[in-house]
C-alpha cells in the first residue's frame, strides 16, 4: 500500500487480524480471568472492527506483579541495552508504518495523512530518549566545608502506571514508554477503551525489538477504575503518569496522595489563539486551520478560542471560514478525506451542545454548524462570531472541529481574555513584532507558546502545562526526569586516614 493508496476492506482485515486481542502480563498474551470483553468500534460507520478482552482487578494486579518481579534486573540493565532495544523500536515503527498509520484511523477516525503524521511524532520519541538514555547523570562534589564528600545519583522511579487517552493511540503511549524505558522503569499500560488497539500492536513491537519480559505489560479494561484503583493504593507502585481530563485527573491526583505517588499529569486545555492588527492574515489562517483542525480539533493543544484584534477579525473569520468549508469529512481510509469523525456519539453530543449554546445567546454560524447525516460521528467544521462571552463554548474545552471568534481592541485585553481560564497548556500568537511576541511569553499563563506556528508538539521539547493543565512535562530532556528519582550520598573525608 503506498501513502497514496486507499487501502482494501481485504488490507484492513489481514491488519486487525494481525493485532493481538489479549492482555499482555509478565511477557504472555492472556485472556481476562473473568472473560470479559471490549467491542472497538469504527466510529466512522459505527461498526466493531474487533473484540478484545477487558481486565479485571484481578489482571491489573498480575500485571503489577510482574512489573515488580522485573524491576530490580531492568534497573541494572546496561544504558546502552536499554538505548538499542528503542531505537530497534524505531526502526521497526519505521517498517510498519503503514500498519500504525491504518490501524489508528480504524480506531480513531483521522484522516490517512494524519495517522501517518502521528507515526512520525510518535516515533520520535523512540528515538530521541534512545540517545538521552546513555545521558543520565549524576554529580560528586567537595562539601563546601571540605569535611566529606557529596555523591548524587539518579536512580529509576521504579514500577509506573501509565494512563493513555484515545486521541493519539500512538504518541501518547510512546510519550510515556519511551522514557520510562530509558530510565530502567517497568511500567502497567492500561490504553484507552475507545482505541486500545493500536497500544497492543505497539506492545508486540516493543517485545519483537527485544524487551524483556514483564517490562511493560497492558492491561485493557471497560472499567478504568476497578482495575487502576487499586493499583495506586498498591506500596510496589512508584509513579503515575495519566493524559486525559482534568476531572479524571484531579481524581487521580487525590488517589495518589494516600500514598504520595510521583504523578505526572497532562490534562484539559483552553488553548488561546490571538491574531494581533499585524499579523500575516495568510498564515494565521493557516496556522489556525492546523492549530484548530488537527484530529478534527480532538487535541488538548486544540485551540478552542479565537482573540482577534478588532480591525483585522472580519477578514481573518472570512478566510478562516472559507478554508473550513473546504474540508471534505469522510472516512479516514479514503483518499480524499480532510476530516475525520468525531470518536463517539457522546463527543458529538457534547460538540453539538456547546454550538447550541452558542447560538442561543446570539452567535453567528459562519459555516458548519451541525452534525452530518449518515454512518458514523461526523460532525460539520464550524466558525462561529459574534460569540458572547458567557458562551459554554468559550469556557469549556471543546474537543471537536468549532472555532469561536472573539475580538480585542488592546494588547492588555487580548491578555486579559486569553488568561481568563483555569487552563494553561498552550497559546498561539500570530504578530509581525518581535518584541510583542516576547512580551506575550512573559504575560501569557502557558506551558508553551506557539508564535505564528500552529503546531508546538516536539519530542526534543517538553510538553506540559500550567495551571489546571497538569503536572510535569513530558518530552525533552526534563521528559526522563520524570521517571528518576535522585539520590544522595554522604562519603566520609577521603583524607581523614591518609598519611601525611
Amino acid at each position: 500500500m503506498t501513502d497514496a493508496a486507499t487501502p482494501s476492506q481485504d488490507a484492513e482485515q489481514r491488519l486487525l487480524e494481525s493485532v493481538p486481542s489479549k492482555l499482555l502480563i509478565g511477557g504472555q498474551w492472556t485472556d481476562g480471568s473473568e472473560g470479559d470483553t471490549i467491542e472497538v468500534e469504527d466510529p466512522a460507520t459505527g461498526k466493531v472492527l474487533k473484540t478484545i478482552a477487558s481486565a479485571s482487578p484481578e489482571d491489573g494486579a498480575k500485571a503489577l506483579d510482574a512489573a515488580c518481579a522485573a524491576q530490580e534486573e531492568w534497573a541494572r540493565t546496561a544504558p546502552r541495552t536499554r538505548a538499542e532495544i528503542l531505537r530497534k523500536a524505531f526502526d521497526l515503527l519505521q517498517e510498519r508504518k503503514e500498519d500504525f498509520a491504518l490501524l489508528m484511523t480504524l480506531e480513531m477516525g483521522k484522516p490517512l495523512a494524519e495517522s501517518r503524521g502521528e507515526v512520525a511524532y510518535g516515533g520520535e520519541f523512540l528515538r530521541w530518549f534512545s540517545e538521552e538514555t546513555a545521558r543520565i547523570s549524576g554529580r560528586y562534589a567537595t562539601a563546601p566545608d571540605g569535611a566529606n564528600r557529596l555523591l548524587v545519583n539518579k536512580r529509576p522511579v521504579g514500577p509506573c502506571l501509565l494512563i493513555t487517552p484515545w486521541n493519539f493511540p500512538l504518541a501518547m503511549a510512546t510519550r510515556k514508554i519511551a522514557p520510562a524505558i530509558a530510565a530502567g522503569c517497568t511500567m502497567v499500560l492500561k490504553p484507552a477503551t475507545l482505541t486500545p488497539l493500536t497500544s497492543l500492536l505497539f506492545a508486540d513491537l516493543l517485545r519483537e525489538a527485544g524487551l524483556p519480559d514483564g517490562v511493560l505489560n497492558v492491561v485493557t479494561a471497560k472499567s478504568a477504575s476497578k482495575v487502576t484503583g487499586p493499583l495506586l493504593k498498591d506500596s510496589r507502585l512508584r509513579k503515575l503518569s495519566f493524559t486525559g481530563s482534568t476531572e479524571v485527573g484531579q481524581r487521580l491526583i487525590a488517589d495518589s496522595a494516600q500514598r504520595v505517588l510521583r504523578t505526572s499529569m497532562e490534562l484539559g486545555g483552553n488553548a488561546p489563539f490571538l491574531v494581533f492588527e499585524d499579523a500575516d492574515l495568510e498564515k494565521a489562517v493557516e496556522g489556525a486551520m492546523l492549530a484548530k483542525m488537527r484530529n478534527m480539533g480532538e487535541a488538548c493543544t486544540a485551540a478552542n478560542r479565537f482573540i482577534v484584534h478588532e480591525s483585522v477579525a472580519e477578514e481573518f473569520s472570512a478566510k478562516f471560514a472559507e478554508k473550513l468549508a473546504a474540508l471534505k469529512a469522510l472516512r479516514g481510509t479514503d483518499k480524499a478525506s480532510t476530516l475525520g469523525p468525531l470518536v463517539d456519539a457522546d463527543s458529538r453530543a457534547k460538540v453539538e451542545e456547546l454550538v447550541q449554546d452558542a447560538v442561543d445567546k446570539g452567535a453567528t454560524v459562519r459555516t458548519g454548524g451541525k452534525a452530518v447525516e449518515g454512518p458514523g460521528y461526523f460532525y460539520e467544521p464550524t466558525l462561529l462570531t459574534d460569540v458572547a462571552e458567557d458562551s459554554r463554548v468559550l469556557t469549556e474545552e471543546i474537543f471537536g472541529p468549532v472555532a469561536p471568534v472573539i475580538t480585542f481592541s488592546t494588547e492588555a485585553e487580548a491578555v486579559e481574555k486569553a488568561n481568563a481560564s483555569d487552563f494553561g497548556l498552550v497559546s498561539y500568537v500570530y504578530t509581525q513584532s518581535v518584541n510583542r511576541a516576547l512580551r506575550m511569553g512573559e504575560r501569557l499563563e502557558t506551558g508553551m507558546l506557539g508564535v505564528n506556528a500552529g503546531v508546538v508538539s516536539n519530542p526534543a521539547a517538553p510538553f506540559g502545562g500550567v495551571k489546571m493543565s497538569g503536572i510535569g512535562r513530558e518530552g525533552g530532556f526534563e521528559g526522563i526526569e520524570e521517571y528518576l528519582s535522585t539520590q544522595y550520598v554522604g562519603i566520609a573525608d577521603p583524607w581523614a586516614d591518609a598519611e601525611s
